[in-house]
């Protein structure tokens, strides 16, 4: 009687670990995950404000437009003529009333390119990203003339240029 309760205890531990042992079916799929980076810029102009003017010599002023574009983005630097009105080829600076004072925003320190809008010369980059520490600089240089402004009365005379970006 001992042999067969034997035989029946080891039966039932042969069986149990048979089926202890059974497999889980599994099954697996895949996801594809994808982004799209736009182009973006931001610009960002300073004041340019020239030093004394008097009409007996030129006088210089400069200001930085800094340009900061997705990496790789191809961009154009526009300026306009400004509010007080001129062209490209002399923009004029007003006190508000009538007289207006003559001068030029330009690409380069020679102040022989003029920096116009998409129908003239205008400034193109490439974005380095968007952080401030991936921005691009561009150097603006102004000049006011002495010849043509030798009558200009004293006062307070302005401005306001737009400065577009175009990627």
């Amino acid at each position: 009687m001992r042999t067969i309760k034997i035989l029946t205890g080891l039966s039932a531990g042969i069986l149990l670990a048979l089926a202890g042992g059974a497999q889980a079916a599994t099954k697996t799929d895949t996801f594809v995950v994808s982004a799209t980076v736009n182009a973006n810029c931001f610009v960002d102009a300073t004041d340019m404000t020239f030093p004394g003017f008097d009409g007996s010599a030129n006088v210089a002023g400069t200001s930085n437009i800094e340009v900061r574009c997705t990496s790789g983005a191809a961009y154009n630097l526009y300026l306009n003529v400004g509010t007080a009105g001129g062209s490209f080829a002399a923009r004029a600076l007003s006190d508000g009333g009538g007289p207006t004072l003559a001068y030029n925003l330009y690409r380069n320190l020679a102040h022989t390119e003029i920096w116009a809008d998409s129908t003239g010369l205008f400034v193109s980059g490439t974005g380095a990203g968007l952080g401030n520490p991936q921005a691009i600089d561009h150097a603006v240089y102004g000049l006011i003339p002495a010849a043509g402004n030798e009558t200009v009365p004293g006062g307070n005379y302005s401005s306001t240029i737009q400065v577009t970006v175009e990627y």
